[in-house]
């Protein structure tokens, strides 16, 4: 819908759908968080749960940018930047990951050879 009508971003249902969801992806994502916490045996980049996390973190950081009003002009350029980073995090954090071979050491066999 924000791609076929942009300024179905300033709708009211629109700002209600998106603040809860927003909302449910920053509890979930603190409860995630907590369980990490308490359970990891090693860094959270190593277990699972905490690379999908950071997907969560990514899907709450966007949803936030899409909530925010269209015909708010202040901060358009910090919107901006902040939405290239939010795009290019996974790719940045892949490329680390991908490097560190301390990291591929504790991968799964299906990830080791998706490449």
């Amino acid at each position: 819908l924000m791609v076929l009508e942009y300024l179905f971003l300033g709708n009211a249902i629109w700002k209600s759908i998106s603040a809860g969801h927003t909302l449910l992806c920053a509890v979930w994502a603190g409860g995630l968080v907590r369980h990490l916490w308490l359970h990891s045996q090693q860094g959270v980049l190593h277990e699972e749960e905490g690379r999908e996390l950071f997907g969560l973190v990514i899907i709450t950081a966007w949803m936030s940018l899409c909530h925010s009003s269209p015909k708010n002009p202040v901060g358009g350029r910090i919107q901006l930047a902040t939405a290239v980073v939010i795009a290019l995090f996974p790719f940045i954090s892949w490329a680390y990951i991908y490097v560190n071979k301390e990291m591929r050491s504790s991968w799964p066999t299906h990830c080791k050879t998706v490449l």
